[in-house]
Parts: structure tokens; C-alpha cells; sequence
């Protein structure tokens, strides 16, 4: 069942004019998991979370984890309960799972890569450690080009979720969240070039219009790195760490590397400001005409 519905305005990056974008208004469905449908789905975007490092993750276990938990998550569809989702959000229990082979691979993963960060490594190996510590751990993806503000709904009916679970006893009353997610990384020319094609947007590349269809603004960052889910930059504001980290298996650039130069976001947050964190996302991220 259909937990609720959203409309969005979606551009249409294959319209015949390269001047003119063409705008569609596309109904997203959102529903519960669903384990004998959305398996393939949600492997595929946990593999796109991860990138080259997925392979390393057991993402297959951790798919079925995050299935084996319809009341908590939601994804989005557009074709009925039947179609496949293309986006999901669902939150894991750390501790209870620790002997789930993905879930120790990432935490691994994550213990290894905040090392980059000391004060980051030492908080999160505490907490991990720590058996009055509930951590959550948050995954979150999307196809390239979904509206972003189709997410603030999700986080609001994940809180929902997360209270009546904590009404039943079940173990979500979590003390932090571990959210994972990806950047990537532009040179100066590269920056320059997208200057430019912010400024005459008919000749912008596809590549380069994916990179400002999704919610994103056009503010240049200071260091050259750029979150793929906008969202990312509104959670960073409450994170008490937060990471930029290299993937493991990158294979390294020169000036002839083709595609984006990607790495992973690793943030820290009290579980205690979910709430307030959703109502942020609902404020800055609404539908256009609700502004």
C-alpha cells in the first residue's frame, strides 16, 4: 500500500531543444520495503553508494538486511507497489546486527576510513565499543535526476517509524547515526567549464545539466568537492564529525581519466536531532510553488 503521494516537476534532459528544457510533472508513490520486489533495485543503488568500493561490502547481505525490515524505510516508485523504486532510505541497528557479514564489513569500512580524521576515528570507535550506544546506521540513494525534494518526506516518515519502533520495543532508539554517502570532485578547468555552461545552459553537455537537474545549486564550492544528494550539505550542519574520504579500490586520474572524480561522505549525528534535521530538509528543499 501506498504510504503517500508527491508531485514534482521533472526535467526532461532529452527534450529537442537544447535551449528550451521541458518540464513534466511525474507522480512518486511512496511504500514500505519490499522484499519479494525490491530486491534487484535496491542492490543496484546500494552498489551505485558505494561505487568502486561496493564489491568488498557483501552489498547482496546488506540488501537483504535492510528487506528484512518492511516497517522501518521507505521507498519511492512511480509505476505502483509492482514497479522497481528508484530511491530508498532505511536505517540499520549496528549492535543487533554485528554478526551480519555486511554489517561488519562496514564497519571495517568506516572504522578504517575515519582514520583520516583522529578525533573523528576515536568518537566513532567509542561509541562502536560502547554498549549503552545504540548506533544507527543510515543509507539513502536515488537515480541521477531525482528531484531532491522528494526526500524530506521520506526522513519525516522515517522519524514517525523510529517512534512507533521505540513504542514496540523494538531496538531503533538510537543514541547516533552513521550516514554514508558520496561526493565528487571537480579541478579548476573543470569548474571553469561548468562556470560557463551555468552561464549558457543550451550548450551545456548532458553531463554537465545531470549535475544541476537534481535540487543542486549553482554556488561553486571552495575546495572543488560536490555533493551528489544536496541533502548531504543540510546534514553536515549537524553532523559532530564529518569526512571526505578516498575510495579503497579508485584507480588514480591524470588529464586524459574519464568521468567524475568520486570519493565517500562519512557524517556523524545525535540520533536526538532526526527530528529537527527533517523539518530543516522539509524547509530548505520544497517542491517548487511551495516556496
Amino acid at each position: 500500500m501506498s504510504k503517500r503521494k508527491n508531485q514534482a516537476d521533472h526535467e526532461d534532459s532529452d527534450s529537442d531543444s537544447e535551449d528550451t528544457p521541458t518540464f513534466i510533472d511525474v507522480d512518486f508513490d511512496f511504500f514500505g520495503l519490499n522484499a519479494t520486489i525490491d530486491y534487484h533495485a535496491i542492490k543496484r543503488l546500494l552498489d551505485q553508494l558505494f561505487g568502486v568500493d561496493a564489491e568488498g561490502l557483501s552489498t547482496h547481505a546488506l540488501t537483504d538486511l535492510v528487506l528484512s525490515q518492511p516497517d522501518i524505510g521507505t521507498t519511492i516508485k512511480t509505476d505502483g507497489e509492482e514497479s522497481s523504486p528508484y530511491a530508498f532510505l532505511s536505517v540499520l541497528n549496528v549492535g543487533v546486527h554485528n554478526d551480519n557479514v555486511s554489517i561488519k564489513s562496514l564497519v571495517e569500512y568506516v572504522l578504517a576510513k575515519s582514520k583520516g580524521d583522529g578525533a573523528f576515528h576515536e568518537s566513532l570507535s567509542t561509541i562502536l565499543r560502547d554498549p549503552q550506544c545504540q548506533v544507527g546506521l543510515v543509507l539513502c540513494e536515488r537515480l541521477i535526476n531525482m528531484p531532491v525534494p522528494v526526500i524530506p518526506p521520506m526522513y519525516r516518515m522515517l522519524v514517525d517509524e523510529l517512534k512507533d519502533a521505540v513504542e514496540e520495543n523494538e531496538p531503533f532508539n538510537f543514541t547516533h547515526l552513521i550516514f554514508i554517502s558520496r561526493v565528487y570532485k571537480l579541478t579548476a578547468e573543470e569548474e571553469e567549464a561548468m562556470t560557463i555552461a551555468q552561464q549558457h545552459p543550451g550548450k551545456a553537455s548532458k553531463r554537465q545539466k545531470s549535475q544541476n537537474t537534481n535540487g543542486e545549486t549553482n554556488d561553486r564550492s571552495p575546495d572543488g568537492v560536490y555533493p551528489f544528494h544536496p541533502e548531504d550539505e543540510e546534514i553536515r550542519k549537524f553532523a559532530s564529525h564529518h569526512l571526505i574520504f578516498p575510495y579503497s579500490n579508485a584507480q588514480p586520474r591524470n588529464a586524459e581519466s574519464f568521468g567524475l572524480d568520486t570519493a565517500g561522505r562519512l557524517m556523524l549525528v545525535p540520533a536526538a536531532q532526526l527530528t529537527e534535521l527533517a523539518g530543516v530538509l522539509g524547509d530548505v528543499f520544497q517542491p517548487p510553488g511551495n516556496v
